[in-house]
């Protein structure tokens, strides 16, 4: 039987597979490791801490002490710490000197994807976070979409939708990252291409406190080109080659594209879809013209 991926099932299962070294394969099991040899993950996706939670979660620490250990990777006279920087910063926090952790043999790679598994599953790591995560794996780690997909166990088009974000201008993705807005409102405004238009609308999410929806109509209004009324009550005609490329959009996406043209020029291709592996199936296509590009 072919052995299971452990990625994509969470931390415990990198660090529990013992049959593989580069998984995690235990070089002393636990420990009591003084804080001071203790240096941070330098693959760590999370760069900011909410400092209200740490002391919250110091107090606890002080209280009853850590009760999951940290895990960390032999580096010199140091261990790096895999899993577990909240903990770490907590206890240091609450005064402790040494801590439990369990000590395991991870490369780079490994320790990356480590981090990455066990940050995404918390919920209070924001989209740029995990945006720029997901990319490091693929740069870093040379993964496609697709691999990466499974590796975290998300659909591709989540993996994918988290990537866009990172093409939004700076100021919007520091709003996301500040909690003005959301991952549904990014998604909106990634739909109109000019950057000073997606900073205009987003002021007005942050001014206004618009929802999702009327973002979404917004951005689509703003997409749809206003009706043209032909001269002499003639109604404007589709050329026959923009017929013809209107069928060729169609076949090379497999579904019925829409697509329409006003008497100035200006029109519209609308894409359809039915379910999200037909999503999926359309994002790989526009995925692999862009690579050949």
């Amino acid at each position: 039987m072919a052995k299971k991926s452990a990625l994509g099932r969470g931390l415990g299962a990198l660090i529990d597979n013992s049959e593989d070294v580069s998984r995690g394969k235990p070089l002393e099991g636990m420990d009591e490791i003084e804080l001071t040899k203790i240096v941070a993950n330098p693959w760590q996706p999370r760069s900011r801490f909410d400092e209200e939670k740490l002391e919250e979660l110091a107090a606890s620490i002080r209280e009853v002490g850590v009760i999951q250990p940290l895990t960390v990777r032999k580096s010199g006279d140091k261990y790096e710490l895999i899993a577990g920087e909240r903990r770490f910063r907590a206890s240091k926090i609450a005064g402790l000197q040494k801590v439990p952790a369990y000590v395991r043999s991870a490369d780079d790679e490994t320790m990356l994807e480590m981090a990455l598994v066990e940050n995404i599953q918390r919920e209070d790591l924001d989209p740029i976070e995990i945006a720029i995560s997901y990319q490091r794996l693929i740069d870093e780690c040379k993964l496609t979409q697709e691999s990466m997909s499974e590796r975290v166990g998300k659909k591709r088009a989540t993996v994918s939708n988290y990537l866009r974000l990172l093409k939004l201008p700076g100021e919007i993705q520091l709003g996301l990252r500040d909690k003005k807005l959301g991952m549904g409102h990014a998604r909106a405004i990634i739909g109109v291409e000019d950057p000073e238009v997606q900073t205009k609308i987003y002021h007005e999410i942050v001014k206004n406190d618009y929802s999702v929806r009327k973002v979404e109509d917004l951005v689509r209004e703003m997409a749809t080109p206003k009706a043209v009324t032909p001269p002499s009550g003639k109604k404007a005609v589709m050329p026959e080659e923009y017929k013809q490329l209107g069928n060729q959009i169609s076949a090379v996406f497999n579904t019925n594209v829409q697509f329409s043209r006003g008497q100035k020029g200006d029109g519209k291709i609308v894409i359809p879809f039915k379910s999200d592996e037909e999503l999926e199936r359309i994002i790989a296509i526009l995925d692999k013209a862009n690579t050949k590009e």
